[in-house]
């Protein structure tokens, strides 16, 4: 598939979390449960503000990040928290963290090409932007973790539910996704471009 392609099935992607959320709002406004109906403005919100950041910075999410997010908001916030698919999917909390590992990696990689947007570098795949996605998605991981015990410890609230094994369990999970985002991204760069000095286009 095209990287037009691609990106306009994220156009429909995201039209359809706006429309789906809407739909929520409104019903659960007849409904008279507020709670819900907040969510659904949460997520038009969020939509609407992850737009607002990539055009106020002027950057393009390229389509493997784009995808990854809006599924990541299509998973969180409404199958498991509009929904209520906590309930349904087991282990719904560590896909999630999955999940944020893919799109860590990918972000790492984007600000690795800002940060060698100045030497004339493009969007390239290679060996560094793989590993410097890889340790930005594994530390961002790690920082979560400690943003949690720190709410937790003085707020009092259970992010953690006062488990060692939930935290490292949630590092591991978003490790694993980091780890085989950049093997996929490694076994793509080899198969398009065999020759050692090897790039290819997310």
């Amino acid at each position: 598939m095209s990287t037009d392609n691609k990106q306009r099935f994220n156009n429909y992607f995201e039209l359809g979390l706006y429309l789906v959320s809407t739909g929520c709002l409104i019903y659960f406004l007849i409904r008279g449960i507020p709670m819900k109906a907040f969510q659904g403005i949460l997520i038009i919100s969020v939509l609407t503000i992850i737009r607002g950041i990539v055009a106020f910075t002027k950057t393009e999410l390229f389509p493997a990040l784009r995808f990854s997010i809006l599924f990541f908001i299509f998973l969180t916030m409404l199958l498991a928290n509009e929904f209520g698919f906590y309930g349904i999917i087991p282990n719904l909390d560590k896909i999630e963290h999955l999940l944020s590992g893919v799109i860590l990696h990918f972000i790492g990689m984007l600000i690795y090409w800002k940060l060698t947007a100045a030497e004339g570098n493009q969007r390239y795949v290679s060996s560094t932007a793989i590993w410097f996605g890889f340790f930005f998605s594994v530390a961002m991981a790690g920082f979560w973790e400690i943003y949690e015990f720190t709410t937790d410890y003085l707020f009092g609230l259970q992010s953690q539910r006062g488990s060692l094994t939930d935290t490292m369990g949630d590092i591991i999970c978003g490790s694993i996704g980091a780890m085989g985002t950049s093997i996929y991204l490694a076994f793509k760069v080899k198969k398009e471009y065999p020759s050692p000095s090897s790039t290819s286009h997310v």
